[in-house]
């Protein structure tokens, strides 16, 4: 028997950040695949995820996990596949450390992807968005620090890692307000705010005052904020929200409905696709093409834009033979 721990802690101390290159954010959400497993595997064999062994994962296991994902936790098909895909990862580093696990390896390497429904995606008028930014009492320090964050969020189309890792010093106000910020795949971008963003953020920055961390949004202990952390105050404020928008009554608001949100507005506005994924961080124009499907009025202009074939046009004429036959069924139906 193969005790698990020193191959995931190895995988993820060195093999992830140092052999591999992967970012913090990456290595965190594979940490997260890896929690999940390793509690259901413990609950499962009635022992403590420390002392789980190499063999005791094996394709059976993972088959049960997943489903464990999409019936009990309630994940859907793509969130399947993100945890496979980790677990997957993980077995290629052990196959070439331990080569007589390479049978119960090659089982699991073998289970595909779950293929899903690709609908499309959600988001929010203005009318609803600024009904959640006018949520937060800017009278109080925290109310502007939530009016700030969520502000930040929506207008710079930022993921949920990328505004709670957002630093002091990547933060930019003269002469013209801008962020930097660290996207996926360790690329940085450089975005512009808008008068009004800029105006939450230095109402956030005069009563922030000088914790030690450097982040620049805080939690009330004076800490970097984390994702659960912003994760509750949206759902807090849009729950104040819906009182003023019976729209967002019963709707479930995640920080990635800002981002896209924003995504969409500003497709709308530029009709550019490419400008989209230059402010948003995409690496690929594939990916933002998503927006396409999800507005209307990129189907109108194509509408509008196509001349449809000129028909001939005709009068339905009866046939005499087709007359004579009703007037006949006419007569004999009994009055």
């Amino acid at each position: 028997m193969t005790p698990i721990a020193p191959l995931i802690t190895r995988f993820m101390r060195e093999h992830m950040p140092q052999q591999r290159g992967y970012s913090p954010h990456s290595c965190e959400a594979y940490a997260h695949s890896f929690r999940l497993l390793f509690a259901f595997a413990a609950g499962r064999l009635h022992t403590r995820p420390s002392l789980l062994q190499l063999e005791q994962i094996d394709a059976e296991m993972v088959l049960v996990f997943l489903h464990h994902i999409e019936h009990d936790r309630g994940n859907g098909a793509a969130t399947r596949n993100l945890r496979l895909a980790a677990i997957k990862a993980f077995m290629r580093y052990v196959e070439l450390r331990h080569p007589s696990a390479l049978e119960q390896i090659a089982q699991i390497n073998a289970i595909p992807g779950k293929r899903h429904d690709h609908k499309l995606i959600r988001h929010l008028t203005m009318d609803e968005v600024r009904a959640v930014l006018d949520a937060p009492d800017t009278t109080t320090r925290l109310g502007l620090r939530d009016r700030a964050m969520l502000h930040l969020c929506f207008a710079g189309g930022l993921r949920v890692s990328e505004l709670v890792g957002l630093t002091l010093d990547n933060v930019t106000l003269q002469p013209s307000p801008s962020i930097l910020v660290f996207g996926k795949g360790r690329r940085e971008r450089s975005l512009p705010l808008w008068k009004e963003t800029a105006r939450d953020v230095r109402a956030w920055l005069a009563v922030r005052g000088k914790p030690p961390a450097t982040e620049l949004f805080v939690n009330a202990q004076g800490m970097a904020m984390t994702r659960a952390g912003f994760e509750y105050i949206l759902e807090k404020h849009a729950k104040a929200a819906a009182a003023r928008c019976p729209k967002l009554i019963g709707r479930s608001l995640s920080p990635h409905l800002l981002r896209h949100s924003c995504a969409v507005l500003m497709l709308q506005a530029t009709r550019d696709i490419r400008k989209v994924a230059l402010w948003l961080g995409h690496a690929d124009i594939r990916t933002t093409e998503v927006y396409l499907r999800m507005d209307p009025s990129e189907k109108l202009e194509a509408v509008e834009a196509v001349l449809p074939p000129e028909l001939r046009r005709g009068r339905f004429k009866a046939p005499d033979a087709l007359i004579a036959s009703l007037m006949a069924d006419a007569h004999t139906v009994p009055t």
